[in-house]
């Protein structure tokens, strides 16, 4: 499957180094992934926790091969950002999906199934399987 055709992931965050840190995480769990467009999309403009439209918009942008953009979120006004530029039906590229996962779990199981070129029902239904990881 060529890169144009890899569905891409954004990963939102109130926090810019969280965002970050688990698009690094995830790549690197999932072999380099190199080729697997992620993009964080942490914190506000300027710095400082919270949540923004427009860097959602653009690491949406950013990542959109045509085959889908799954966005997975942290947790508060991070969803209601993602469901109001969802709900604008132009911000977002077609195509993109608020996927209900964890954030780390599901940012490591959507990687993992872009890299090995599973579409975006298959993305969102790795990350949303990461609900049941068990750890004891």
């Amino acid at each position: 499957m060529t890169e144009e055709k890899l569905v891409g992931i954004v990963l939102v965050s109130h926090s810019a180094e969280v965002a970050a840190s688990v698009a690094e995480l995830a790549k690197g769990l999932a072999g380099g992934a190199t080729a697997v467009p992620v993009a964080p999309a942490g914190g506000v403009e300027g710095g400082g926790l919270g949540t923004s439209a427009e860097l959602v918009s653009a690491a949406a942008a950013s990542v959109d091969r045509g085959a889908g953009v799954a966005v997975l979120t942290d947790l508060g006004s991070a969803v209601l950002t993602v469901k109001a530029l969802l709900a604008e039906g132009d911000e977002l590229p077609d195509g993109t999906r608020l996927v209900d996962a964890p954030f780390v779990e599901g940012a490591v199981a959507a990687v993992v199934t872009a890299a090995a070129g599973g579409d975006l029902d298959a993305v969102e239904a790795a990350a949303t399987e990461a609900y049941g990881y068990r750890k004891v």
